[in-house]
């Protein structure tokens, strides 16, 4: 009973609505995949209509499940006044990451937790609630190469799904962007504009993105010599910075990449400040296509990442690996393409 004394829907009611058994309904509804899928529309209409209410408790002790999946953001260090907090929630790579994730579960039915954890004592904790069933696995942003957490949730058991291809390799899926291609394009497009004098401003080298978009750079310009680089830690302060070492210590140049966009906002500000014209003098590309690429003066040219289609198919692939524990691990990479806006 409600408290005006109206009764509460049932299961019951939701079935006479929908057309269908109760053992239907509650099929549909604790997330049991052997239901023809046209009935799941049906079913998930009349709870609406009936304004049933599912109790997750309940479905917890019939499937073993909480409806819930984490995403887990490792860092190396990160404490509750860590800048990285706030870096998390201004970020809009992160922003990206929980929009894809949503779009898979949603429809799922399933809730998405955020965990921060910068040390090796808070990993383990977390991967021994993960058991626990605070939730039903896992998708991890891994921020350090020598992070242990993808290790210790196969070793535990606990479904899990990393976003960026791990350092170290372990048999866990994961999904990535193929980045080394990425800049190639970056570097194609700077050569084939008349750019000749190029330089980078890379992200942290021990991090695996960073170096595969370096290579790749630098691989696609094979016969232009040396490239100068300085490292930033995809910040807009790091690429501010970098920038003005890159070109204090080389100010002929006429092209830069800088491995995201935060950083190359930061760098057009520091060209800006000096009288550089971009792209009439010098031309900068970054790389990720967030929203700090339209934010940027000039709009910035930069190598896009489908990061909201990577993180739904992590989740996807999450949701697979919950359903059937002896799926083996799988990689997807998604291809990257350019877009040219004004700084080059």
């Amino acid at each position: 009973m409600t408290t005006d004394g109206a009764r509460l829907p049932t299961l019951e009611d939701v079935a006479q609505v929908a057309g269908v058994s109760r053992a239907t309904v509650s099929r549909v509804i604790n997330g049991i995949r052997n239901v023809n899928p046209e009935l799941h529309e049906v079913v998930w209409n009349a709870v609406q209509a009936t304004g049933y209410v599912p109790n997750r408790a309940a479905r917890s002790l019939v499937t073993r499940r909480t409806g819930t999946i984490a995403l887990v953001v490792s860092d190396a260090e990160s404490h509750d006044d860590d800048p990285f907090m706030s870096r998390f929630f201004s970020d809009p790579f992160f922003g990206r990451v929980v929009g894809g994730l949503l779009s898979t579960l949603r429809p799922a039915r399933m809730q998405l937790g955020l965990q921060l954890v910068g040390t090796d004592e808070a990993r383990k904790r977390l991967v021994g609630d993960l058991r626990q069933g605070q939730a039903d696995g896992a998708v991890v942003l891994s921020l350090h190469p020598d992070d242990t957490l993808p290790a210790l949730l196969i070793d535990a058991g606990v479904p899990g799904v990393v976003i960026g291809r791990p350092a170290t390799p372990v048999p866990i899926s994961y999904v990535d962007v193929a980045n080394d291609r990425g800049a190639a394009l970056a570097a194609e497009h700077l050569a084939a504009t008349g750019r000749r004098r190029l330089g980078m401003i890379t992200g942290p080298a021990h991090v695996p993105a960073s170096a595969d978009r370096a290579a790749g750079f630098r691989t696609a310009l094979t016969g232009f010599g040396a490239i100068p680089s300085v490292e930033g830690n995809f910040t807009h302060e790091s690429g501010d910075a970098a920038m003005r070492r890159l070109i204090a210590s080389h100010p002929d140049l006429d092209g830069v990449f800088v491995a995201n966009d935060l950083m190359a906002q930061g760098a057009l500000s520091v060209l800006r400040e000096l009288g550089r014209r971009v792209p009439e003098e010098i031309a900068v590309v970054g790389f990720d296509d967030s929203s700090a690429a339209l934010a940027a003066r000039p709009p910035l040219t930069t190598v896009r990442q489908p990061l909201e289609d990577m993180a739904a198919e992590s989740a996807r692939l999450l949701i697979a690996h919950i359903d059937n524990p002896k799926l083996l691990p799988q990689t997807v990479i998604f291809e990257p393409t350019l877009v040219v806006r004004s700084s080059g």
